[in-house]
């Protein structure tokens, strides 16, 4: 917490919110009733009650921001251990109550698209993260190797087909058919390489019965 107000209240970075508070009070209750005294007593009481009332209106904003922030940092936990369980709906349910939305949001929320099978929101999500926090390398190395997996699945498609135009390469996501789990190394996460390989075989194998690729 900022040092000078807490020099203004009395305090030092040992005081817990109740402490601030208590503070605050005592020394308001003070100051009022010296600021209808004459002379100096009452100038110096009337300046101290707008120094009191600054410190401890900019200190319990500072509690406020880090109260906020320990909480999000125990929901963004939350949602990473459902997602590590598989538990989508349960990560979808907390990510729905934040109310602030910055990179990690937008990144934990890239995953959970992702887990669904919806790669092109996924892909969006992580854009936006990248635009949030433009120096995070670990937003940047899983757009990278999302677009990769896009790529390299596209292509396996295509050739699974006996080979096509741009076009039909294209299209292997556009429709947002991928039903392979994502790994720890694409999306940051805990999950099966093995289960990738095993969807993504199914995946194949629907394309080649259904003689296309949604």
């Amino acid at each position: 917490m900022n040092k000078k107000n807490l020099e203004i209240l009395g305090l030092d970075g040992s005081a817990t919110p109740a402490d601030v508070k208590a503070a605050y009070e005592s020394l308001r209750e003070k100051y009022l009733e010296e600021r209808f005294k004459d002379g100096e007593i009452g100038n110096n009481a009337a300046k101290m009650l707008t120094k009191i009332e600054t410190a401890y209106s900019e200190l319990n904003a500072e509690m406020q921001e880090n109260r906020t922030s320990g909480e999000s940092g125990d929901l963004f936990g939350k949602v990473e251990q459902y997602l590590k369980d598989g538990n989508i709906q349960d990560a979808q349910r907390v990510l729905d109550s934040f109310n602030e939305r910055g990179g990690q949001w937008h990144y934990l929320q890239s995953v959970v698209f992702y887990r669904k099978s919806w790669i092109n929101e996924s892909k969006k999500q992580l854009e936006i993260a990248i635009q949030l926090e433009p120096d995070n390398t670990k937003y940047k190395d899983a757009y990278r190797k999302l677009n990769e997996k896009i790529t390299s699945d596209a292509a396996n498609q295509n050739s699974a087909q006996g080979g096509g135009q741009n076009q039909s390469y294209q299209q292997a996501y556009d429709g947002q058919t991928m039903n392979s789990e994502p790994s720890e190394s694409q999306m940051g996460g805990s999950f099966c390489a093995s289960c990738i390989e095993c969807c993504y075989l199914n995946m194949c194998i629907n394309c080649l019965c259904n003689g296309c690729c949604r």
